[in-house]
């Protein structure tokens, strides 16, 4: 599979430079239709600003998407074909190349309807200072974002945890961190959030931790030692799914009426169809110590 990624990341590198070689090739024929029509220009003044633009921006573009295909091919060649289709690396490197494009797909529109450049730069660094003023949230959000993707420390595919929510990272924008959780829904969470609060990441320990909380009546009368023999019974059929030796039951309180106890054990890898079907063989065994009077709680750190 590893493989195939790669491949895939070839034939991408591949195809952005043929579009390179044809966007250079509009470059020159439009370079040399402005040399050679200066008459045609001063009839038609719209037509100037109009080449004036274009050569502007694909001349940035060319520059941009330059350093794109050098900066991706030494990174394919340090990593070979070991890298997956999308990873945090190239993921900035295109966040970036797509925010400058539109920097100057905006500054060539404005340069089409008749801005100066003296007076555009002016125009557009007191422009840049008011929305730096103004949208000062998602700039911040926008540099963590960056930090977030050429960093190590959290990648796309990974099983995280932020506060209250849990899941896998789908991606990572310029403005949030996406996640899909345990019931397929999804979770955008600010980069900022990322930044402020206590993130787990369980793919770099590569292990799942399970947890099962419930509680049982004391009128039933079942000591721990046989709701813990029962369960790991139950769980033999998935004992190439948990980690030798990390089944633990523990009392967390003993009321008035009843005991509280949790279920926790390490999965050597994440596995979200198994979980789901180790948790329902818990939850229909524990059920059956107590009928319908227990209440289950599941949570996976």
């Amino acid at each position: 599979m590893l493989t195939d990624q790669a491949t895939y990341n070839r034939k991408r590198f591949r195809n952005q430079i043929f579009i390179f070689v044809i966007k250079l090739l509009v470059y020159l024929g439009l370079t040399y239709f402005s040399f050679s029509q200066r008459d045609l220009f001063s009839k038609y003044h719209w037509l100037e600003r109009a080449t004036n633009a274009l050569s502007l921006f694909l001349g940035a573009n060319l520059l941009i998407s330059v350093g794109w295909i050098v900066t991706i091919f030494w990174y394919l060649q340090k990593h070979r074909l070991q890298k997956l289709t999308r990873d945090n690396f190239v993921l900035g490197i295109n966040r970036i190349t797509s925010v400058l494009n539109t920097v100057f797909l905006l500054v060539a529109m404005l340069i089409f309807f008749g801005q100066k450049l003296s007076e555009l730069f002016f125009s557009l660094s007191i422009a840049a200072a008011a929305l730096a003023l103004l949208s000062k949230d998602y700039i911040t959000n926008m540099i963590n974002g960056l930090i977030i993707m050429f960093s190590d420390q959290l990648s796309l595919g990974d099983q995280i945890k932020v506060n209250e929510y849990r899941g896998k990272v789908l991606d990572i924008t310029l403005v949030n961190v996406v996640l899909q959780n345990e019931d397929d829904d999804i979770v955008l969470i600010p980069n900022s959030v990322i930044f402020s609060s206590m993130v787990i990441n369980q793919s770099k320990q590569n292990i799942k931790k399970l947890t099962i909380e419930f509680e049982l009546d004391l009128k039933h009368h079942i000591s721990p030692e046989i709701i813990e023999k029962e369960l790991k019974t139950v769980l033999l059929p998935f004992s190439s799914n948990i980690t030798d030796s990390s089944f633990s039951l523990k009392i967390l309180e003993i009321k008035k009426d009843a005991v509280h106890y949790k279920i926790q054990f390490l999965m050597p890898r994440p596995d979200k169809e198994t979980e789901r079907k180790i948790k329902r063989l818990l939850n229909s065994t524990i059920l059956s110590f107590s009928g319908r009077e227990v209440n289950t709680h599941q949570d996976a750190d």
